[in-house]
């Protein structure tokens, strides 16, 4: 797995590609955190090139969530999403805590 971040004024945007599973969500769960530790809450998530996610990187997405939104500092929002992905997040029921966005543009402009 690699995950790129680029800080914006608004928001932080972090790109994924590959598979989040058991082994690389603490990765992914580290880097949410340095973001979070910076006092930035309003993160952008692109997950165009994410193959897989499993049930630790659907906990890593719900604990980012619930971090940020605490306070009304700001949101997790995801992007991008592929399709098995977006399936994945309909049936474990979490496509109603997360504003999902077509594009990057969309995300960043509205979060």
């Amino acid at each position: 797995m690699e995950i790129s971040t680029t800080q914006y004024k608004r928001c932080d945007l972090v790109k994924v590609s590959g598979r989040i599973d058991s082994a690389t969500a603490p990765q992914l769960q580290d880097e949410f955190n340095r973001i979070m530790n910076e006092n930035r809450y309003r993160i952008v998530f692109n997950m165009e090139s994410v193959d897989f996610i499993s049930s630790a990187g659907l906990r890593v997405l719900i604990s980012t969530q619930k971090t940020c939104k605490r306070y009304n500092r700001g949101e997790l929002a995801l992007t991008n999403l592929p399709t098995n992905i977006d399936a994945a997040l309909d049936l474990a029921g979490f496509k109603a805590l997360f504003n999902i966005y077509k594009s990057e543009i969309d995300a960043i402009g509205n979060i």
